[in-house]
């Protein structure tokens, strides 16, 4: 391949990502997308409305963590939920809070340690992420 249809190639795929990214952050209800080095992610779902967006962006992001408290008359969504992510050397890789019941995420592939705090008790998952899988972590408290 020469440079000329190397260039074009990346560029190429560059407008691809580039357009998918603005896909994802124009989609209208959905919070503004985050990034934290080779992280993007995005956290809410406060109202029907932002509620609903994410769950139709769900699919788009390889880790979705969702935070409730358990009560006798069911699950009530969470907010601001401290929200740390290792990886497998257990380097910190994101350090953040859910502004609301879910965070999206898009990560490399890996497996990953989850940690998530509420009223002072916290929780942790091991997860495994990769681009053509969707794993979906639920974080519960009791209330």
């Amino acid at each position: 391949m020469n440079k000329t249809a190397m260039w074009r190639l990346t560029v190429g795929a560059l407008a691809t990502v580039c357009s998918l990214q603005f896909a994802w952050a124009a989609q209208p209800g959905l919070p503004p997308a985050q990034h934290a080095g080779a992280i993007t992610y995005l956290s809410g779902g406060i109202g029907s409305d932002q509620s609903a967006a994410i769950k139709d962006a769900m699919h788009n992001y390889p880790l979705v963590l969702e935070f409730v408290g358990t009560t006798h008359n069911g699950n009530e969504y969470l907010a601001d939920i401290p929200v740390q992510i290792a990886d497998m050397h257990g380097n910190n890789v994101l350090n953040a809070s859910a502004h609301g019941p879910f965070m999206l995420l898009s990560l490399p592939n890996g497996r990953y340690t989850i940690t998530a705090t509420h009223d002072g008790k916290t929780k942790q998952r091991t997860v495994n992420v990769a681009s053509a899988t969707h794993a979906h972590e639920m974080f519960a408290w009791p209330m």
